[in-house]
């Protein structure tokens, strides 16, 4: 059966028993229809935060379809939940983008999955559209400004960063001229869209600790300079107070439930290639001040939404995981062993073995963090005996435990081994975590940290761009902020053909953005694309609805 198939086989429980589980009053509650609600954000517990064991998933270097970060991380917290502990799985949630472009959706898979699973792929509570709205306040805002002549700040167009997004898969916007039309129609410059998942008002949503947080966030967000050099912010335009109203119910957390009946929480999605990657810093405290263990996630391999994961959310929210799970795929090791994309399931043992270099990097990438990472492979059934044992094999030789998962199948049941090496590492104390590099160091020393020590590179060259962003965050103040790489998740290096595990290679920064508001530096390498564009057949094709209302098509 299809993820869609099996998600509408499944008996819903009603919202409120859900929430009964936790302890959570009906008062807490702000019901969106019968399945789904937002939660108060009281329920926060710092005292039991301390109590809970945050279990990080994470991935080796990706194929382009992914390898079931989302999948592993529900059927692992339903695992746990099988073997007594009281657990939640605390996700991102999907872009409109993927689901209707070329991955599909973003609520696991087979029988790994939360639910509804039309409703969260689609629009949810509203939390994009409120993210949406409130960035293109803020553009209409700015254009407003350049247009008014007795409120004008005399922002210099040229220099203006914010750009407008939008939830779509749209490339015709990614590069536009607004403002034409004559001279009551504004100002001609130059700008584009990104989807609203790139946004920073994403990162700044879940990186932010409660709503006067996030305004002061907000008001933090970096526009441009007037004609006379001065740097102008969100608040200099008056704008942040306007665009938290927008954000006061998007602020607080999803409530949901998985197919074995246990609860979930999703909120914030932003891209891990741009952005943090990873699910909001309020949605991850109210997880742990609900359970014994919260399970979660952070996009793409461990170079990418692992490292920013623990540098940057951990390190501003003062969370300390017990437990990194490092999902790996058969079809990913023999991807990155040099098998063609239309070979990944032809059984290889060879080819595979060729792949282990990648799944080694990742490792020795998590132990720099003070933990001792678990393998979880997540199988496909086209996997063969022979390639799985290499992989536990290699496992066994380098001490480092794995299990073999199999959750889309199973659900919670495939994953029974994995929960139990996981509450074994919990119960042993064998996670000590330090972060990577300390903010206050050198904004190139940092930069410097990630490329060589996580991607392996030999050094990073600058661009004479780059270098002029260097002085300009120097002269507004912000180098002691912690850095965001901006990096293809296809590569542990700058170039996506560089597969395996790459070496003596540099990397380039091409610029670095500011992103004051979330409150870290962007170094630019490669090509980042923030406004996907469509495939030739992309996934809306198969996308339906008959006279009932019954949604068919999604995956």
């Amino acid at each position: 059966m299809t993820d869609l198939e099996i998600a509408n086989k499944t008996d819903l429980q009603p919202i409120q028993q859900i929430a009964e589980k936790l302890g959570i009053n009906a008062e807490d509650l702000e019901m969106y229809g019968k399945y789904k609600a937002k939660l108060a954000l009281d329920v926060i517990d710092e005292n039991k935060i301390d109590q809970s064991n945050l279990i990080l998933v994470s991935a080796i270097s990706p194929t382009p379809g992914g390898e079931g970060k989302t999948t592993m991380s529900i059927g692992l917290s339903e695992a746990l939940n099988q073997l007594g502990k009281k657990t939640i799985v605390v996700l991102r949630e999907p872009s409109l983008g993927p689901v209707f472009g070329m991955k599909g959706g973003a609520t696991g898979g087979g029988n790994a999955q939360v639910l509804p699973m039309e409703d969260i792929n689609l629009h949810f509570t509203g939390d994009f559209s409120a993210i949406e709205k409130a960035n293109n306040l803020l553009s209409a805002i700015i254009d407003n400004n350049l247009q008014s002549k007795s409120n004008s700040l005399g922002i210099d167009p040229r220099t203006i960063a914010w750009k407008r997004v939008m939830d779509l898969n749209d490339r015709a916007l990614r590069n536009i001229v607004v403002g034409l039309g004559g001279t009551t129609n504004g100002i001609p410059r130059e700008t584009g869209f990104d989807i609203t998942a790139a946004s920073e008002i994403m990162a700044i949503l879940c990186l932010s600790s409660d709503l006067i947080d996030l305004k002061s966030r907000l008001g933090n967000i970096f526009v441009g300079y007037t004609f006379d050099k001065k740097a102008v912010y969100a608040r200099d335009l008056k704008a942040e107070g306007a665009m938290t109203a927008l954000l006061k119910d998007a602020i607080k957390p999803n409530l949901v439930q998985t197919i074995e009946g246990n609860p979930a929480i999703i909120h914030g999605g932003p891209f891990a290639n741009i952005a943090q990657g990873t699910n909001t810093v309020i949605a991850t405290k109210m997880g742990m001040s609900l359970s014994d263990y919260t399970v979660t996630e952070a996009g793409f391999g461990f170079d990418l939404g692992g490292e920013k994961f623990l540098d940057i959310k951990c390190q501003s929210a003062n969370l300390k995981p017990k437990v990194v799970v490092l999902t790996t795929t058969i079809r990913a090791l023999k991807y990155h062993g040099g098998a063609d994309l239309t070979a990944l399931k032809e059984p290889n043992v060879e080819v595979l073995k060729n792949g282990f270099p990648n799944l080694e990097k990742h490792i020795e990438n998590v132990k720099k963090f003070g933990i001792t990472p678990i393998i979880a492979i997540n199988k496909f059934n086209t996997d063969s005996k022979e390639e799985v044992d290499a992989v536990l094999e290699f496992a066994q030789l380098k001490n480092i435990q794995a299990a073999a998962t199999d959750v889309w199948a199973d659900g919670g049941k495939g994953a029974l081994d994995l929960a139990n090496l996981v509450i074994d590492s919990v119960n042993a104390e064998l996670s000590h975590f330090k972060p990577l590099y300390d903010w206050k160091s050198p904004v190139k020393e940092k930069i410097s940290k990630i490329a060589q020590e996580i991607y392996g590179a030999k050094m990073v060259n600058y661009t004479s761009k780059a270098i002029a962003d260097l002085k300009r965050i120097e002269n507004l103040g912000l180098s002691n902020l912690p850095i965001c790489m901006a990096k293809t998740e296809k590569s542990l290096s700058d170039d996506p053909k560089l597969l395996g595990r790459p070496k003596d290679f540099v990397i380039t920064v091409r610029e670095i953005e500011i992103a004051a508001g979330a409150g870290f530096i962007i170094p630019i390498t490669g090509t980042i694309m923030r406004m996907p564009g469509l495939p030739a057949h992309p996934a809306s094709e198969q996308i339906d609805v008959n006279e009932e209302g019954k949604i068919t098509g999604l995956f």
